[in-house]
């Protein structure tokens, strides 16, 4: 008898988004006839700036000579990303990161939820609520979640640090001590941000209580505010600590080739059994050549091209374009009304739902009276009901319709 990894089993049947998609594909089917927009799951819709596409030719030309061709590459990345990363990223910003701590992947996401691989089941885990599903879901799958409790929202072994307008989206440091925390700022859903004092506290919350900080800074591209810090090692002794998640998904429109990085510092020490100090970076190093083959070459060439002049450039202005998405919704949201997060280093907008709506009623309200789509915030943890998410990725003729369409609706 083969037996499964039982874990899988605690999880809902449904996913978010593929609800989501269900309750849409069912409004379409009773009204073939409308112009449905989405502004919920958070994919990119501009396509790829130049420089990326002659990036990705002169590759694939590459990969057509003998002399040039590659076939298996580092696992770890090829040297002259890891390299651009790091002088760009964060040489840049005063932040010292060697290239070897620097490891490329092909997106936040898979390492967010691999990382686990290197990490105890035994380990407690604390999310900020409302969070990235991601997060709970795979410490389902990895057995450190316990079991759904009876209100179908709440793990029994994590930890929940809620984040709502009443403590301004800026978590509480936890009363019982969590042994994995993961941080995810400019966040997803909120759009909201933490300074560097705020950033810095929870550095020094991780130190005090040897606990790992896992840092998803997959939006900092998005931050326009000085004093806010684009990665956690901004922060003094944060690489002792702390894990840090980037992409180029949303950056650089990368969701459909794919890639990211992630950095393990050397500094950072994780124990054994025996209470035995073990470099986190040679661990990842371990899993990563082993269930790992690499990021395509002709694909890190195009990230590489993200960090030329021209690059830096087009990508500034694909961002710019998302942000002022951002910035009319925003606005024209609060002309009706309604209580308004986020949307100003980030590319999402957090809504607070009008006369006590839950946050599917209100998504339903959206699609059938407005033909738009978002996310409701019940779908990223207890403390999201009551809120709904909008993303600015759509594009700008969608995002001018969505808000004429608003500007009438009867709230």
């Amino acid at each position: 008898m083969v037996s499964i990894n039982d874990n899988y089993l605690k999880l809902p049947e449904s996913y978010l988004f593929s609800d989501i998609k269900k309750k849409v594909n069912t409004f379409k089917e009773l009204h073939p006839e409308a112009h449905v927009i989405s502004l919920g799951i958070g994919d990119v819709t501009r396509p790829l700036v130049p420089v990326l596409i002659e990036a990705l030719h002169a590759a694939v030309d590459e990969m057509g000579h003998t002399e040039t061709f590659r076939g298996y590459g580092p696992e770890q990345g090829y040297r002259f990303l890891q390299e651009k990363i790091v002088a760009c990223d964060f040489h840049a910003r005063g932040v010292d990161i060697d290239a070897d701590e620097i490891f490329i992947s092909d997106g936040a996401k898979s390492d967010l939820g691999n990382i686990g691989d290197i990490l105890s089941v035994k380990n407690r885990v604390a999310v900020t609520d409302p969070v990235y599903p991601v997060y709970v879901d795979t410490n389902v799958m990895g057995g450190r979640a316990g079991v759904l409790e009876r209100d179908g929202q709440h793990w029994s072994h994590i930890i929940y640090l809620p984040c709502t307008a009443g403590n301004h989206f800026i978590p509480e440091l936890p009363a019982e001590r969590p042994d994995i925390i993961y941080l995810c700022y400019p966040n997803n859903p909120t759009g909201t941000t933490l300074s560097k004092a705020e950033l810095k506290k929870w550095v020094d919350y991780a130190l005090e209580n040897d606990s790992l900080i896992l840092f998803d800074a997959a939006y900092e591209a998005f931050i326009h505010d000085e004093n806010i810090p684009h990665s956690i090692y901004e922060i003094e002794n944060a690489k002792k600590i702390a894990i840090e998640f980037r992409s180029f998904s949303k950056t650089a429109g990368f969701t459909g080739l794919r890639c990211g990085y992630t950095v393990v510092p050397k500094e950072l020490k994780l124990y054994n059994c025996s209470g035995e100090k073990i470099s986190a970076n040679k661990l990842w190093n371990r899993r990563q050549t082993t269930k790992f083959n690499g990021v395509s070459y002709i694909v890190q060439r195009a990230a590489e091209a993200i960090y030329s002049p021209v690059g830096r450039a087009q990508i500034q202005e694909s961002i710019e374009y998302y942000m002022n998405n951002a910035r009319l919704l925003k606005t024209a949201l609060q002309d009706r009304g309604l209580q308004i997060y986020g949307g100003d280093n980030a590319p999402y907008i957090w809504v607070k739902t009008p006369n006590g709506l839950s946050s599917w009623k209100f998504f339903d309200r959206l699609l059938y009276e407005c033909y738009i789509v978002g996310t409701p915030g019940i779908g990223f943890g207890p403390s999201g009901e009551g809120y709904f998410r909008l993303t600015a990725f759509g594009r700008y003729e969608d995002t001018i319709e969505s808000i004429s369409r608003i500007r009438n609706w009867d709230l």
